[in-house]
């Protein structure tokens, strides 16, 4: 398992830009802006650390993760944490650990790709498969959503 991303939600992406970048000296290196889900995400490391992304294709150093919703969403103070993002070698098998620990898969890995659990204070969790997306397995392909996360 390896630390990938902390994501937080920001109500306005100039104002949050001005903190991360002018302020706190973060520098921007991906931005991903998405038309049909109405979202920019944009991801930010320490100058420290942009030699460790140069290495490993952008996947290398831990990153800041804004998430700016383009429509006015009201997430009251305890939802703009959003989430710590972990990458693993086999989402299925951690997913299946994980259950077999009593931990609640929040959002199953439909997709080969893409799992959220919780800690036990309520912090969403996501693990995202290494590489390529794995082909869709039962019975994580039919398993629904439990919860928030």
């Amino acid at each position: 398992m390896r630390y990938l991303h902390t994501m937080l939600r920001v109500r306005n992406l100039d104002a949050a830009l001005k903190f991360y970048s002018d302020a706190l000296g973060l520098k921007e290196v991906r931005r991903i802006d998405n038309d049909k889900g109405k979202f920019s995400l944009v991801f930010l490391c320490a100058p420290e650390d942009e030699g460790l992304l140069a290495q490993s294709a952008g996947r290398g150093a831990p990153l800041v993760e804004l998430t700016y919703n383009w429509d006015e969403e009201k997430y009251g103070e305890d939802r703009f944490f959003g989430h710590l993002a972990y990458e693993v070698d086999d989402i299925y098998a951690t997913c299946d650990r994980l259950m077999k620990l009593g931990i609640t898969i929040n959002r199953p890995p439909r997709d080969g790709q893409m799992a959220f659990v919780r800690s036990p204070d309520l912090h969403s969790i996501e693990l995202l498969q290494k590489g390529d997306a794995l082909p869709p397995q039962e019975p994580w392909a039919s398993m629904p959503n439990t919860g928030h996360w």
